[in-house]
C-alpha cells in the first residue's frame, strides 16, 4: 500500500491505466458486437482522455471517500489487510463505474440527448459486473504485485 503522496500518485495511475484500458476495451467489443483485433488498438486512442478524468477523480473524490469509510469500518492495525484491500476495491469500483460510464456515454455515446439517462444507466449495469470482476481479480492484485515489487 501507497506510504507517500508520491506512491499515492505511482499507485493511482497503474491502478487507472489497469482499468481503464481494459475497461475501454470492453466497451469498444460491446459496441462493436465482439471481440475482433482491432479493438485494442481502438481502444489506446480513449486513453489520453479517459486516464486522466479517472485518474483526478480517484485522487481527488474517490480515493478520499474511500478511505474515509474503509478506515470508519476497518482498522489495519487489528484486522487483516485482505478486508482493508477488499473494502477499498469494492468502494472504488461502486463509485468509479457509474462516473467512468457517465463520461464515456457523454464523449462517445453521442453526448446528451433525449435517451442520455437511458444510455448512460444501461451502460453502468454492463460495465459494473466486468470492472467489480476485474478490479478484485486481475487488476487490483497485478497493480498491488508490481508496486510492492517497486516499492520494498
Amino acid at each position: 500500500m501507497p506510504k507517500s503522496l508520491k506512491q499515492e500518485i505511482i499507485y493511482g495511475i497503474m491502478m487507472v491505466f489497469a482499468m481503464v484500458y481494459p475497461m475501454v476495451c470492453y466497451n469498444v467489443t460491446l459496441n462493436v458486437g465482439g471481440t475482433q483485433n482491432f479493438v485494442f488498438a481502438a481502444a489506446l486512442h480513449e486513453l489520453p482522455i479517459m486516464c486522466p478524468l479517472a485518474f483526478l477523480f480517484d485522487f481527488f473524490v474517490v480515493g478520499p471517500i474511500a478511505k474515509k469509510i474503509t478506515f470508519r469500518i476497518f482498522n489495519p492495525a487489528e484486522d487483516k489487510i485482505i478486508f482493508v484491500i477488499l473494502m477499498m476495491s469494492v468502494l472504488s469500483v461502486w463509485m468509479m463505474c457509474p462516473y467512468m460510464s457517465l463520461i464515456a456515454t457523454i464523449l462517445f455515446k453521442n453526448g446528451l440527448q433525449p435517451e442520455f439517462f437511458s444510455i448512460w444507466i444501461s451502460t453502468t449495469v454492463k460495465n459494473f459486473p466486468m470492472a467489480f470482476f476485474w478490479q478484485l481479480f486481475a487488476a487490483g492484485p497485478l497493480v498491488r504485485f508490481i508496486f510492492g515489487k517497486m516499492f520494498k
